[in-house]
């Protein structure tokens, strides 16, 4: 267990990474469970799942025999002069560690100034104390791949550090990665294709960053996509944009991280339309303890809009929200995506600074609607099975706007307890069953503390109905598309 404690901490060995990332690989799950996604709340399908991927990242791990390395990029011309451009010297030190059977690339104190680098296999690129990898401000330093963005595969730059079908990956501090403010924005506004991410992950495994400081300007900084068993640990989050997009991954823990974010501090996502739907790789068994999230555009931790995979078995739990000009958490998602979110605890949050609210729920209109929507009923997206408890806010407008359910497919399983504070309007629900409303005291609202339409449980006794002008408009249902959607 040395290992593994030491990995908990925020602190990664030299001599025990890739011991460490396997059995890190194999406890995060259980840490997700052991936190309230218990494997009851799993299909049978999900727990086989499972224990394939268990038994390949052992087959993996234990097929590693080869020595670890520990090499300099000093040793291989890096300058770190600020002025240089390093990333032939950062990129060569890389791909030799690879080539040695993996292990350790430090960069020692100084600036390196580098284009876009590749990560691989059984490397951990470390930067140390005074250290800084400082993205170039020239999009001719980043190859143009297929890139994820908005829940679609589209043409665009590799991030500023990425790894592509690889495992046992990682990034230690205490350093700073940090992209160049000369890119702005999120597209090219001549090509439509996305800027560079600060850092992606695509088909990865036991992936792992850790106690260091990153920042982005306009575009997502940290990107998740496809990848099992992904642990980001003690890093301060700083962006213009999001800060981490977890985009249909599996096995993801987020814990002790910082977030000042102009978007998202931390969004959810599986994929949007008929491509999402068609891949059909959900966002699942993700726990996120122990942030701090600051946000000044949007929401704190945000599900969604792009959900046509489904998101399912989250925790929040132990975080402070102290500022978004939204909502401390945000579930959204609209018909034409179809899939599913359910099974979402949030557990023991501090809610201040908030613009909007503590809890949004919106099925109804969030998000763009896909070029190839899911049509139908089938493309309403359900929600089942949200938890809110100990939550404590502090002056936040409205407690809980959950009016923007779509009648057709109502919220299953809704509990809201033990919350204190104060609010300036109370709760409002529409189209849900199964409600549990439990030990809500808060002061200082206007009006009714419960409104509801079409609502059904415990706990809603003397509860005012909602005014029809607050509830919203069902979108008109979206057509089938005159030629069935074909993968492409």
């Amino acid at each position: 267990m040395k290992n593994v404690n030491r990995v908990a901490s925020g602190t990664l060995e030299r001599r025990d990474f890739l011991k460490a990332a396997a059995q890190g690989a194999l406890a995060a799950p259980v840490l997700v469970a052991l936190n309230g996604i218990g494997l009851a709340q799993q299909a049978k399908t999900g727990d086989a799942r499972r224990a394939e991927t268990h038994q390949a990242t052992a087959n993996a791990t234990s097929a590693h025999t080869g020595p670890t390395v520990t090499l300099n990029v000093k040793d291989f011309g890096a300058a770190g002069d600020g002025k240089t451009k390093d990333t032939l010297a950062l990129q060569q030190t890389i791909d030799r560690c690879a080539a040695l059977g993996g292990g350790e690339v430090v960069v020692p104190a100084g600036d390196n100034v580098t284009g876009a680098l590749v990560l691989r296999s059984n490397v951990l690129l470390r930067v140390e104390d005074g250290a800084s990898l400082l993205g170039s401000g020239e999009m001719n330093d980043y190859p143009v791949t297929q890139v994820r963005w908005e829940g679609r595969w589209i043409k665009g730059y590799s991030a500023l550090i990425s790894a592509i079908d690889s495992e046992n990956v990682g990034i230690a501090g205490p350093g700073k990665i940090v992209a160049s403010d000369a890119i702005k924005g999120r597209v090219e506004h001549a090509t439509g294709m996305r800027l560079p991410a600060l850092l992606e992950f695509t088909n990865c495994r036991d992936v792992r960053v850790e106690n260091c400081y990153t920042s982005q300007a306009g575009m997502w900084s940290i990107h998740p996509v496809y990848c099992e068993n992904v642990a980001f640990r003690n890093v301060v989050v700083h962006s213009g944009a999001d800060g981490i997009d977890v985009d249909s991954c599996r096995g993801v823990v987020i814990d002790g991280c910082t977030f000042e974010t102009g978007d998202d501090c931390i969004s959810l996502k599986s994929g949007r339309g008929e491509e999402g739907y068609t891949i059909n790789r959900p966002t699942e068994d993700v726990r996120i303890a122990n942030c701090t999230f600051s946000d000044r555009n949007f929401a704190c931790v945000g599900i969604g809009s792009e959900t046509s995979a489904g998101i399912r078995n989250v925790v929040v739990e132990h975080c402070k929200c102290v500022g978004a000009r939204s909502h401390a958490i945000y579930i959204k998602s609209r018909p034409g995506r179809g899939a599913f979110v359910e099974n979402i605890t949030v557990n023991d949050l501090d809610v201040s600074g908030m613009g909007q609210g503590f809890l949004r729920l919106n099925n109804l209109n969030s998000g763009k609607q896909d070029e190839f929507p899911v049509p139908g009923d089938e493309g309403i997206p359900k929600f089942a099975n949200f938890r809110f408890s100990n939550i404590r806010v502090a002056d936040v407008p409205v407690l809980v706007h959950a009016t923007e359910i779509h009648p057709r497919k109502p919220l299953v399983g809704f509990s809201l307890s033990n919350v204190t504070g104060t609010c300036k309007s109370g709760i409002a629900l529409a189209n849900m069953k199964n409600v549990v409303i439990r030990d809500v005291k808060v002061t200082g609202f206007d009006g009714p503390l419960i409104s509801i339409d079409n609502v059904t449980g415990v706990g809603l006794a003397g509860a005012a109905k909602l005014d029809v002008a607050k509830v919203p408009k069902t979108p008109d249902a979206v057509p089938a598309p005159e030629k069935p959607y074909e993968l492409r």
